[in-house]
């Protein structure tokens, strides 16, 4: 799904910045261009970034139940 109409970014590159290291809004901004125009998509790309964050550091268990 497109996050940011704006620059063409997805949740896919989000996540996936996430997995390359992103920590913050900022620096997703710099390496995806989400939220660098209107800024709408602020929320949702924080969102997604957040729970990239929580899944990343969870141990595998927990993960699994929750699924």
């Amino acid at each position: 799904m497109y996050v940011c109409i704006c620059n063409g970014v997805t949740d896919h590159d989000i996540r996936q910045a996430a997995e390359a290291g992103c920590r913050s809004v900022p620096e997703l901004t710099m390496r995806t261009g989400a939220g660098a125009n209107c800024g709408s998509c602020l929320d949702l790309a924080s969102s997604l970034l957040e729970e990239a964050r929580v899944r990343r550091e969870l141990p595998l268990p927990m993960l699994q139940q929750a699924a």
